[in-house]
């Protein structure tokens, strides 16, 4: 039987903070305390934007469980449990929800270009293996395999615990699909940030971001304008705040979110080598952005 959880509204996705290279887990703590005080409605660890395919096993298995003890039960936990093997995701998902986690959040990442029974099979695995909802995520940017609208809904439709999709491709046309494929029944995350005014006109349930990291109260009432109607102003915040959100995609999470965390006096460490934190000129950019006054 799957333990449903409701995975809506804005999920935050905190960086994975380092000191010298090595966990900084007090950080960690404190920056999800930070994005639950903010108004998140859930916290999503080690995906892109947490440098999860950079860290060890015991890393990723660490920051896994400071991050369940910082929400403390108040709200979700989405742990991101991708793993080149099907095995290899499994010891992952199975220790998140030993941990305490709310749901996974799992993309196909793979070296050989995988078929769609490959990747069924890999989620039927998945799913058979816990009692938490899995959250498929849909990255080809970053995953190298892109999975089709159809093909998300036949994993919806017939496998218990995928009960949420985070479409990441920046495809509104892709979430009209599976809207349409289901009747509206397949909830969907936004997972492409420069998108979620057409991500919300199309349906999706919630916006999966690490803006929340750097303008917590700007991102916060563009959601809340978009999910609730009104029209007007999530415009006028969404054309203030489109410069930013297209900025820290083309620069990369980690590195866009931890010089902003720096520019903002709270700093959580560089990126993990071969990452490197923004240029110079670069910087001052998304300095000049942190301190502009938005619509709120």
């Amino acid at each position: 039987m799957v333990h449903k959880a409701e995975i809506r509204g804005l999920v935050a996705y905190p960086i994975t903070p380092f000191d010298k290279d090595e966990l900084d887990l007090v950080r960690l703590k404190e920056l999800v305390r930070e994005l639950i005080s903010n108004g998140s409605d859930a916290i999503a660890p080690l995906g892109s934007t947490g440098e999860a395919a950079y860290l060890s096993l015991a890393e990723w298995k660490a920051v896994v469980d400071a991050t369940v003890e910082a929400t403390a039960g108040e709200v979700p936990v989405v742990v991101g449990s991708s793993d080149l093997t099907t095995s290899g995701t499994i010891e992952r998902v199975q220790y998140a929800q030993a941990a305490g986690a709310d749901a996974v959040m799992v993309a196909p990442i793979s070296y050989w270009a995988l078929k769609e029974q490959e990747i069924f099979g890999h989620y039927a695995s998945i799913g058979a293996s816990i009692d938490i909802p899995v959250v498929a995520y849909n990255n080809p940017a970053t995953a190298g395999v892109d999975m089709s609208p159809e093909l998300l809904v036949r994993m919806f439709e017939s496998i218990p615990n995928v009960t949420t999709v985070k479409e990441s491709t920046g495809d509104v046309t892709r979430m009209n699909q599976m809207r349409e494929l289901t009747a509206g029944t397949l909830p969907f995350l936004n997972g492409s940030n420069p998108l979620i005014l057409d991500a919300v006109e199309a349906g999706a349930v919630g916006w999966s971001t690490a803006a929340m990291c750097l303008l917590p109260q700007p991102i916060k009432a563009l959601y809340v304008a978009a999910s609730s109607g009104d029209s007007a102003r999530a415009k006028t915040l969404y054309e203030e705040l489109k410069p930013f959100l297209q900025f820290i995609v083309k620069q990369g999470l980690p590195s866009a979110i931890k010089t902003g965390l720096s520019q903002q006096g709270a700093p959580a460490g560089d990126p993990r080598l071969p990452l490197l934190p923004v240029g110079e000129e670069d910087e001052r950019v998304l300095a000049s952005m942190l301190t502009l006054s938005y619509s709120l």
